[in-house]
């Protein structure tokens, strides 16, 4: 070859390369970019990935840094993530989000480790208290003290020094179940109850030998209470009832964005709440994403259904499709229902708190709205009579598809009823922080048979092809992710023992049921749950790599970044 007609090839290649990184510039510029991290994507076509770029609220591009460079504009936002990990977006897949709220605006009590401390927080918020004045609390855990209160009823306290403390203010403890509350005297006094007052179908007041109320009171056995909480709260006023109302979302939703969460799964609000999470929304001042669940009375149902469908309002900040109902307890306070009675209370099968045909008209109303309906389940009887509603619903209705229908929970179930959920297309929605957080007193309520066959089966259940999503149920739990994750893939307890590890799920697995297999379970896998071109720029930055670090290290991890729309909403 000449050196002229070399010369001008090498010219043309020059101008080939020239012209190709002019090209490469030439992208529009991206509002946000993420570089230098490693971005865990949930998406099995680019599973990992260095950086990546988002327009408006969607993800634009991923790929090397220097994909994403030419997206970098005078006025783009650029987090270089340090070599940190990026994950999408924490879903939590059950969470009571006015929950997380009130929880923050009342006595917590997760903390404490005995019933002395409960007393002596109550004494110094009653210094504190105007007369007449409700004292609020939640989060006490008879299961989790350090010692048993004496005298007690199945380990339960007395009323007596509550009452001692609070004579005139009226006292109302929520369990960290939320399926039972203890009540000082003047409570039980507001609320009429005495040792004449009768057990409520699905519900019980533990009394003493005498027959006189302890005050504790399980599962619908709270409503009088609760009632006569509402009366009292209705004279506040409605200023400062919308004042109150608008500060629980608002410290909701706070605590949700600090913890990494982008989205959350409601489980149900009733008709007023989901009105007022819609005007919140459509004013632009929630941050995280709700997926809200119905929680109302048939009747109600029947009558409003059709003007709640609500699908994406707010740039995708609020969507309502789905039903909630709870057919028993919780196992803590010997409330979920079980087939055999409990090792624990051999007199107690638990407590069946709504009636089959109450549930079986839900199921009715819900397949007829195209609505998903999510039931309460976590006894092995309740699991069974839920699996057996929506196989009577889906039976007369074979026309609906894809109706991706959950039980909430599903934590005990009898090994006969594990195939029925990939069977009948069912979703478990569970939650992992529950498992290492009851698996303490679990055995001392079922016997180790019970536990070890249906207790917390994650892998039983994902080998018969179901999709697991994840969460915490706050207020129950903390509603920190992080706790959740470790549990999920260790189980192991506070005791450092681990609960049936064989059903421990892997981290990749783990990350899947916060993430797409909560967008999945809420019909929103096509623009949550992974970070792909094309969905929404919902992003968790994380300190430590969860995917990799030792067990022990997960704990340690803390969120520097949660990004919503690709707005960065919270920022360590």
């Amino acid at each position: 070859m000449s050196k002229k007609r070399l010369f001008f090839l090498c010219l043309t290649i020059v101008c080939v390369s020239l012209l190709c990184l002019s090209c490469a510039k030439k992208e529009e510029p991206a509002d946000l970019v993420l570089i230098q991290g490693k971005i865990a994507t949930v998406d099995e076509a680019k599973p990992e990935v260095e950086a990546l770029a988002v327009r408006g609220d969607t993800i634009v591009a991923l790929g090397t840094n220097r994909d994403i460079e030419p997206y970098i504009g005078d006025s783009t936002k650029v987090i270089d993530l340090k070599g940190n990990l990026a994950i999408p977006g924490f879903t939590d897949a059950h969470a009571h989000f006015t929950g997380i709220g009130q929880a923050k605006m009342g006595l917590e009590l997760m903390p404490v480790k005995n019933w002395d401390e409960v007393i002596a927080m109550v004494a110094e918020a009653v210094k504190q208290a105007q007369p007449g004045e409700w004292i609020r609390g939640r989060g006490w855990h008879q299961e989790k003290w350090d010692r048993t209160p004496v005298p007690n009823i199945d380990g339960l306290p007395l009323h007596h020094e509550l009452s001692k403390v609070s004579p005139d203010n009226p006292v109302l403890l929520t369990h960290a179940s939320g399926h039972a509350s203890f009540a000082n005297a003047k409570v039980m006094e507001l609320a009429g109850i005495t040792k004449d007052t009768p057990n409520p179908e699905g519900g019980e007041i533990v009394k003493d030998a005498q027959g006189n109320p302890i005050g504790m009171f399980r599962e619908t056995a709270q409503r009088p209470l609760r009632d006569a909480y509402y009366a009292w709260h209705e004279t506040l006023g409605a200023a400062q009832i919308a004042a109150e109302q608008q500060k629980v979302i608002e410290l909701a939703d706070k605590e949700c964005l600090s913890k990494g969460i982008t989205s959350v799964h409601d489980p149900g609000s009733p008709f007023e709440t989901i009105d007022l999470f819609k005007e919140t929304v459509e004013q632009g001042k929630l941050g995280v994403r709700l997926y809200v669940m119905i929680r109302d009375s048939n009747e109600r149902l029947k009558e409003r259904i059709s003007e709640y469908r609500i699908l994406g309002v707010g740039d995708n900040h609020l969507t309502v499709r789905s039903i909630k109902r709870s057919i028993d307890g919780a196992l803590g306070p010997h409330g979920a229902w079980l087939l055999e009675p409990y090792e624990s209370l051999p007199t107690s099968v638990g407590l069946n708190t709504s009636t089959v045909e109450s549930v079986t008209e839900t199921a009715q109303i819900a397949i007829e709205n195209d609505f998903q309906l999510n039931v309460h389940g976590i006894g092995d009887r309740a699991n069974r009579e839920t699996l057996d509603i929506f196989e009577e619903a889906f039976t007369a209705h074979p026309d609906k598809k894809d109706l991706r229908w959950r039980i909430e929970h599903a934590q005990h179930l009898h090994p006969s009823d594990i195939p029925r959920f990939a069977q009948l297309g069912v979703i478990p929605s569970m939650q992992g922080i529950h498992c290492t957080s009851d698996g303490p007193y679990v055995i001392k309520r079922l016997g180790e048979k019970r536990a070890g066959e249906g207790a917390y089966v994650w892998q039983k259940l994902m080998n018969t092809g179901v999709v697991i999503c994840n969460g915490t149920d706050a207020p129950v739990e903390d509603v920190d992710p992080i706790p959740c994750f470790y549990a999920t893939v260790t189980r192991i307890m506070k005791n450092g023992q681990a609960f049936y590890p064989d059903q421990k799920m892997s981290r990749e697995e783990a990350l899947r049921s916060y993430t797409i297999n909560c967008a999945y379970a809420s019909f929103q896998e096509d623009i949550l749950g992974s970070l792909t071109p094309g969905k929404l720029a919902d992003i968790t930055v994380l300190s430590k790599d969860i995917m990799t670090v030792p067990d022990e290290e997960i704990l340690d991890t803390e969120v520097l970044y949660t990004i919503v729309g690709g707005k960065v909403m919270y920022q360590k």
